[in-house]
């Protein structure tokens, strides 16, 4: 091969690599309301069937606040009931939040069109609830929770990011070495700057055998934040079996820490 079809190959191939890289981070599964009801056992669909966003679970008792949840990039918001399990018990209305492109959802993907979504559903949410209001995102949802939460920062108490990274871009390029992923990258999902002037409390939760985001990278985020601020390092997860090693005491701690400031708020 000569040199110049060397680099014309090269071209294409970082050309290709821009172009599709929504296949390479957006991983979503379509299925109607009421599969995903099925899935999710039974959640109800939110706010309706028609104009759907996502599939709520109410706990046995007033609501002493609301949590938003936004998945990771794989399948939909019906495979994330784990959260309704984990929360609800503890009096917390729980809204697992589904993306534009992903489900039933009609729209694009992209970090734009994520973000701008996420705010809608805040919008809605507050609308509907009284209360605090708590954002948690894993994985890819940590990106959108830290953004959304950065733009609508008057009306979330508090943050729980889950196996997060600091800036997409250093995990594209500890996966991808040789690439140029700052250039390439389109969406940049840097939750280091989005949360810069945060000043509401995170708890950032990283697996410590993490081999898809490894833990350096939440720490590095956890770092970076300014008070008020927790870290959990859950020993021997790796990126999806982080569940399996958490507990009632866990998701307890966490939710405390994140509405230990809205002590004396009515229950919505």
């Amino acid at each position: 091969m000569s040199i110049a079809s060397a680099v014309l190959a090269g071209v294409i191939f970082l050309a290709g690599v821009a172009m599709f890289q929504d296949h390479l981070l957006y991983y979503p599964e379509r299925a109607s309301v009421e599969e995903m009801q099925v899935v999710s056992r039974g959640l109800a669909a939110w706010p309706t069937v028609s104009d759907f966003r996502g599939l709520l679970a109410e706990p046995d008792v007033p609501a002493r606040a609301t949590v938003i949840v936004f998945h990771g990039n794989a399948g939909h918001a019906g495979h994330r009931d784990y959260y309704a399990e984990a929360l609800a018990p503890l009096g917390l209305r729980v809204l697992l939040a589904e993306y534009p492109a992903y489900g039933p959802r009609a729209g694009s993907l992209g970090e734009t069109s994520l973000v701008a979504d996420a705010e809608r559903t805040i919008s809605l949410a507050r609308e509907l609830y009284r209360g605090p209001l708590l954002i948690i995102g894993e994985s890819l949802g940590a990106g959108v929770a830290a953004a959304v939460s950065a733009r609508q920062r008057d009306a979330v108490a508090g943050v729980l990011l889950v196996t997060p990274w600091d800036k997409l871009e250093n995990v594209a390029r500890h996966h991808y070495p040789l690439l140029p992923v700052r250039s390439l990258l389109r969406d940049r999902y840097d939750s280091v700057t989005n949360l810069a002037s945060f000043g509401r409390p995170v708890f950032v939760a990283v697996a410590e055998r993490d081999r898809i985001i490894p833990a350096h990278f939440g720490q590095a985020l956890e770092a970076a934040l300014a008070p008020p601020k927790r870290l959990s390092i859950i020993a021997g997860a790796d990126h999806n079996d982080w569940l399996l090693r958490v507990d009632d005491h866990w998701w307890r701690a966490a939710i405390d820490f994140l509405l230990a400031g809205e002590a004396g708020r009515s229950p919505g």
